[in-house]
């Protein structure tokens, strides 16, 4: 679970995958094995997948202790390796950066 708080210097970048429904499991099992890899990276907060329920998009929401470390990561080869596949699915990968400026919850936790 993302612990999301206004002004802790944390980075986050949401990635927007557009694809053909047909490819949605495909692109899923590829970012899930990019997340894991992810996960060991010094810098590491968070990362959370989110699948559109038609089937033609998949949402990436990551955090990170900063943009240089996240960097760093996005680019060893160990992340790269399946990009091009990646890249041949995917009919749009639109990744952004952003700072969170408010943060609401609920009162009690849903289990």
């Amino acid at each position: 679970m993302p612990d999301i708080h206004e002004g802790d210097g944390v980075v986050t970048q949401i990635t927007t995958v557009k694809l053909s429904p047909d490819k949605q499991g495909e692109i899923i099992r590829l970012m899930t094995e990019r997340a894991r890899f992810m996960a060991t990276q010094p810098g590491f907060v968070s990362v959370n997948l989110h699948r559109s329920r038609d089937g033609g998009q998949v949402v990436n929401y990551v955090q990170w202790t900063d943009e240089q470390r996240l960097a760093a990561a996005h680019n060893s080869p160990q992340f790269r390796r399946a990009w091009s596949r990646f890249g041949e699915i995917a009919e749009e990968i639109d990744p952004e950066l952003y700072d969170v400026i408010h943060v609401e919850q609920a009162e009690r936790s849903f289990a």
